[in-house]
């Protein structure tokens, strides 16, 4: 009886959709998170009677045939790249990117790492860093008699010396793109790092064509949309329910059978 098997693939795939579902309402609040959304296929199928096969010698055709499918399966989970809410901080080192783009990390080990979570921090150096200290790509250092730092649209960073009439600049952020930002690897820690499938970065000033341009003050929330969450869990749940009754179904036409005189 494969509805048995076919209903537990069932159960199953919704089983991981809310996972997914749950992992998007965590991160309601975790900056510039992007929400992911399930894809399913289904398996292969049990052929009794093939589609087109030959069903006398006169050479007639059997229009439809006779197919089985054999359950559902998790193909992908795509990660959704849309702009989150802006929300504004008045941190000095607080940066948002409206539209296309990842800030560059350089990572202990030399590597890089892409993320758009622009809650940085200046380290003991003057150094521009992550939450977890890891420094911006560029060197971006701010001298200790700077009084006042300005980021501008184009990622520039501009400091305000004691004593000094013009603004000095002490680095530049750059900002990368990718032909198919969804085949980044997530990382964690809101970071990223570049696949085969994501393609090479090409590293762009912010404002530029095709790149977003930098909000000094503001961050980037995630895209979550709680109302579209909770329909999605409530879906999920009621096909799993169904799955399960399928199996319940199942059981109790076995059942019947045994009882057979």
């Amino acid at each position: 009886m494969k509805s048995l098997s076919i209903a537990a693939t069932g159960m199953l795939a919704q089983q991981r959709n809310v996972e997914v579902v749950s992992n998007n309402l965590a991160n309601m609040n975790t900056t510039s998170y992007m929400r992911r959304r399930t894809e399913f296929h289904d398996l292969l199928y049990q052929n009794l009677r093939r589609v087109g096969s030959t069903s006398s010698d006169a050479g007639t055709v059997v229009p439809s045939g006779v197919q089985i499918g054999l359950g559902v399966k998790l193909a992908a989970v795509y990660r959704i790249h849309a702009q989150g809410n802006l929300t504004a901080t008045d941190n000095t080192f607080d940066l948002a990117i409206q539209g296309n783009g990842f800030f560059e990390i350089t990572k202990p080990d030399g590597t890089t790492a892409y993320t758009r979570d622009g809650t940085f921090q200046m380290n003991g150096s003057g150094e521009l860093v992550t939450h977890d200290g890891f420094t911006v790509a560029g060197g971006i250092s701010v001298p200790e008699d700077a009084i006042d730092v300005t980021v501008n649209s184009s990622g520039e960073v501009l400091a305000k010396i004691q004593g000094q009439v013009a603004l000095s600049n002490v680095g530049q952020i750059q900002l990368a793109t990718f032909p198919n930002p969804a085949g980044l690897q997530a990382e964690g820690g809101n970071m990223f790092t570049e696949t085969a499938a994501s393609g090479a970065a090409t590293t762009s000033t912010a404002g530029s064509a095709g790149v977003g341009s930098i909000l000094q003050g503001f961050l980037e929330t995630s895209n979550v949309n709680a109302v579209e969450e909770i329909s999605n869990l409530i879906s999920a749940q009621r096909a799993y329910e169904m799955n399960s009754k399928v199996i319940q179904t199942s059981d109790e036409m076995m059942g019947t059978l045994t009882q057979m005189r």
